[in-house]
């Protein structure tokens, strides 16, 4: 039995079938899912359908595009111009296939395997136990009869940095743009909305989440999608996923007992020492 985490889908369902095909995936294997399940790419439905099928065979974490399409679905978002969303919003098992991805954590924490698991991170700012925390409370709402409400209130920039006091909708709100949407933040994890290319966008005054020193270590291997600009972070104890299959790059796969990387018909491991 093997434990495959796999970048963001975002509808790339050929490329996400190929990928599994080149990992050899069996009935025994387990994949975990960074996020971005859906959107942009042409066969959100597909994938959407294919993961549920495997029920508990698969894990995954919602990304910021879930979020986006349960917002739509609930009528608490319109569509954008780039979104490829309608498929799964006339499909006729969409009130199965929204129910079932609202009752997705936001962070997937594994201690025996060594590994968790958020979209885009979790900020430095947060020793793993308060990150659990806040995950949880976003994740009552969102698989609770708050769930609309909470959409209503999902989208926003404020507030950008992270206080014990802050409550209500800011504070759920906060909480999903750490794990779902954070790049750059500040030493004292202010958070950056502003750039989302490669690290040459770095603003003055910010740093990739995964560089700003702790105050309690996290002791898991983080892994996280959401930065396709990104590339790899050159670090062990943080791992990107997102290699942007969507934007013509590729679906990659980690194997989580060894760290061998799978993507694009290529395999080999990381190189942690660049």
């Amino acid at each position: 039995m093997a434990t495959y985490a796999i970048g963001d889908i975002q509808g790339c369902y050929d490329e996400l079938m190929g990928l599994l095909d080149r990992v050899g995936f069996s009935d025994q294997d387990q994949l975990w899912f960074a996020g971005d399940l859906v959107n942009r790419g042409p066969k959100s439905l597909e994938v959407l359908r294919f993961v549920k099928s495997l029920g508990a065979r698969a894990r995954t974490v919602l990304g910021n595009h879930d979020l986006h399409l349960l917002a739509v679905h609930y009528g608490m978002a319109s569509g954008k111009r780039k979104d490829t969303l309608v498929p799964v919003l006339e499909a006729p098992d969409r009130e199965e296939l929204m129910h079932w991805l609202r009752h997705q954590p936001l962070l997937i924490d594994d201690k025996a395997l060594g590994y968790v698991m958020t979209h885009a991170g979790i900020p430095p700012i947060w020793t793993l136990k308060q990150a659990r925390g806040f995950a949880g409370e976003v994740e009552q709402v969102l698989q609770g009869t708050l769930a609309e409400e909470y959409f209503r209130h999902m989208y926003g920039n404020q507030p950008d940095h992270w206080r014990d006091s802050v409550k209500g909708w800011d504070r759920l709100r906060l909480i999903t743009n750490y794990l779902t949407r954070m790049r750059f933040v500040s030493p004292k994890g202010k958070l950056d909305f502003s750039a989302n290319g490669g690290l040459e966008t770095q603003p003055d005054g910010y740093h990739p989440w995964y560089e700003v020193e702790r105050s309690k270590p996290i002791k898991r291997t983080q892994l996280f999608g959401h930065w396709a600009a990104l590339g790899e972070t050159g670090r062990r104890d943080t791992i990107a996923l997102d290699t942007g299959c969507v934007w013509g790059g590729a679906l990659t796969a980690l194997r989580l007992e060894d760290c061998e990387l799978f993507s694009c018909g290529c395999a080999g491991h990381l190189d942690f020492a660049s």
